[in-house]
């Protein structure tokens, strides 16, 4: 399985002038002191890393995921949420060649945890024997910030100053998530129930 970004979060929709008054309120910086090209890699970062733990995609863009079978091909799962569209699926054979596959013949079943690739009949199509299939879609919440809720917009706004503070810090453990953003971001991580097993 490969999950692929196929657009990167537009630079219009990062909350760059939130940010600086964000660091302002905390830190007293003055105007001129903030370079808006470090601001964005911070704002960047923490959009991903929280994309990451809660698997959930906060500003809108294209995806594609391969897949060499599927999970269930009563309904496949999707690997992230909220996805707003399917906007292909394509079988590719052993050759590499490929076969678009009618959009009649499947749906999206929408979830804000475990969206779901479902066929219109019984299953979805048979996969190419050592081929794949590639399932393009767009995901997250809105194309600007203003569409995300508000408690994961400030979890973003929290875990970039953080990164911002302690730019200089390098005995940081790996994963390392201050309190108030892990207890933000807490309600939307996917629950699993079964190890290893279709949910």
């Amino acid at each position: 399985m490969m999950l692929i970004e196929e657009t990167a979060v537009p630079l219009a929709a990062l909350p760059v002038d939130e940010f600086k008054a964000h660091l302002r309120l905390g830190s007293g910086f003055a105007e001129d002191s903030l370079q808006d090209a470090v601001l964005e890699s911070f704002l960047r970062a923490a959009i991903a890393a929280i994309e990451a733990r809660t698997g959930k995609i906060l500003i809108e863009r294209g995806f594609s995921w391969v897949l060499t079978q599927w999970r269930d091909q009563a309904g496949q799962a999707l690997p992230v949420a909220p996805v707003r569209a399917i906007t292909e699926v394509v079988l590719v054979d052993r050759g590499e060649a490929e076969e678009v596959v009618d959009p009649a013949l499947y749906r999206l079943d929408r979830d804000m945890q475990r969206p779901r690739l479902r066929p219109v009949g019984t299953l979805l199509p048979n996969i190419p024997g050592a081929g794949s299939v590639r399932i393009g879609f767009i995901a997250g919440f809105g194309a600007g910030w203003g569409d995300l809720p508000s408690d994961l917009a400030q979890a973003v706004l929290l875990l970039a100053a953080h990164y911002y503070e302690y730019r200089h810090e390098t005995s940081l453990g790996e994963g390392c998530m201050p309190f108030g953003v892990t207890s933000l971001i807490e309600r939307y991580r996917t629950v699993r129930l079964f190890a290893g097993g279709a949910v």
